[in-house]
């Protein structure tokens, strides 16, 4: 059934209602007229919770813009450095440039994160990282230019749960998990 932006801010009100920590947007980018619009209406009516943005990170910084005071904590990914994966993998060229100039208007808005009583995210951005099998080195580099690029401002969450499939996929390193101690390298 259709969802109204007047129902999709009551949403919003319920799950405030039902003691949510925050408002999860999970690859949100298509709808967001009517999110802005729906957040607008619900926050007149006293939401309060935080709005994360949980994105692949492959996104137009000018896009982004339009969710200025609107996001409170951005959840994006930070798949690729090299061109060629991101081809090979993904079919999208020039995603690192793309994601960097996304992250950079995302911790622009962002400012240096926060935290509630709980200890819970108020506001920040977290970026992700899933570690792909045969591709460590490539990790590594994400890892340098992303703390390069941005330090201390946000936080790192690097991810070793790449499970492949149970066929056999085209790229042979991709039928296998990321090594526990290539992964225990990356965080060292």
């Amino acid at each position: 059934a259709d969802v109204t932006i007047e129902r999709l801010s009551d949403i919003f009100l319920e799950q405030q209602g039902r003691g949510a920590h925050n408002l999860n947007l999970v690859t949100p980018t298509h709808y967001l007229p009517q999110i802005i619009l729906a957040l607008k209406m619900a926050r007149e009516r006293g939401l309060t919770l935080p709005v994360v943005y949980n994105t692949s990170g492959y996104e137009r910084a000018e896009v982004l813009r339009l969710l200025e005071g609107v996001v409170d904590v951005w959840l994006p990914d930070f798949k690729y450095l090299s061109d060629a994966l991101a081809i090979e993998y993904s079919a999208a060229p020039g995603y690192s440039d793309t994601a960097l100039a996304a992250l950079d208007e995302m911790v622009r808005q962002a400012g240096l994160p926060q935290f509630d009583s709980d200890g819970m995210m108020t506001n920040g951005v977290i970026i992700r990282h899933l570690c792909l099998p045969g591709h460590a080195e490539e990790s590594r580099q994400i890892v340098q230019t992303l703390f390069e690029r941005y330090g201390n401002r946000v936080y790192y969450s690097l991810m070793n749960q790449y499970t492949p499939p149970p066929f056999s996929l085209r790229w042979p390193n991709l039928n296998g998990r990321f090594p526990a101690e290539d992964y225990d390298q990356l965080i060292d």
